[in-house]
């Protein structure tokens, strides 16, 4: 039974999961880790791990989400590759060493900051907390650098990078719609280098549970990629449809629960 409860689990999670990376921008990572988590906890997996393993294996499953959610913003027209491609140098380098960062910091640590930084992400949005567009879009080395920080950053967190790159392209001046869609493509390399990372570092680990490849989680992996595919569609679809405040002001609350639980 609890395996079948555990499937269910894995499987909503992905339809959760995708239909947010297509609606915005965001890999899903922000619902995928806070859930993986406190399922890996009822799963008795060690508390040594857990963080870790769901940070990895939230950044294995963005690959396959950013993919269907690409290709759905770039039918739309809405992914500036010319921005994309200066980025890609600085996010790869800057994922590889937040994961390595990541994996040099004790789960309840882990844990700890990743509550923060939920917190802070869910009063921004409750907030709007915006960066109005104040600047130009930067050359070809300031993009560089920006994606280092934020490939770092995600890798640390177990998230696409959406959460992080639709501020920047909008203070940019970068159109929403447009911001949404290349944070979605930002998201794959972010995901790639972050996930092989996350196996290599988690490759010796102690306590890890059958199944896994370093601190990627092959059962959970499966579940969610299997239905967050499909609904990442469903979610760009609608990113350029309809206003989303409320939703984003609903997605927030439960954020905020999440990393309050966190900390406490």
């Amino acid at each position: 039974m609890m395996v079948v409860v555990t499937v269910l689990v894995y499987l909503a999670l992905g339809a959760c999961a995708g239909f947010l990376a297509g609606l915005f921008g965001i890999g899903g990572g922000l619902v995928i880790v806070p859930v993986l988590i406190i399922s890996f906890g009822l799963q008795g997996i060690s508390d040594q791990v857990a963080t870790h393993l769901a940070v990895g294996t939230s950044l294995a499953t963005i690959i396959f989400t950013s993919l269907s959610s690409i290709r759905s913003h770039h039918v739309k027209k809405a992914v500036r590759w010319d921005l994309f491609r200066p980025m890609l140098a600085g996010i790869l380098a800057g994922a590889v060493v937040g994961a390595w960062t990541a994996s040099l910091l004790a789960g309840e640590v882990l844990q700890t900051v990743i509550g923060v930084f939920v917190i802070l992400v869910a009063l921004r949005m409750l907030l709007e907390l915006a960066p109005k567009p104040g600047r130009s879009t930067p050359g070809p080395v300031g993009l560089g650098a920006a994606g280092a920080g934020i490939g770092w950053a995600s890798a640390i967190f177990g998230i696409g990078g959406g959460t992080l790159t639709v501020p920047y392209l909008s203070w940019c001046n970068v159109r929403m719609q447009t911001a949404i869609g290349t944070a979605a493509a930002c998201g794959l390399p972010i995901a790639v280098a972050g996930a092989l990372a996350n196996v290599l570092v988690g490759w010796h680990a102690e306590a890890l549970p059958a199944y896994s490849l370093g601190f990627v989680y092959l059962p959970a992996l499966l579940g969610i990629v299997a239905t967050s595919v499909i609904c990442a569609r469903f979610g760009a679809e609608l990113a350029h449809r309809l206003k989303v405040r409320l939703l984003k002001r609903c997605f927030a609350v439960f954020l905020l629960v999440v990393g309050v639980r966190f900390l406490i």
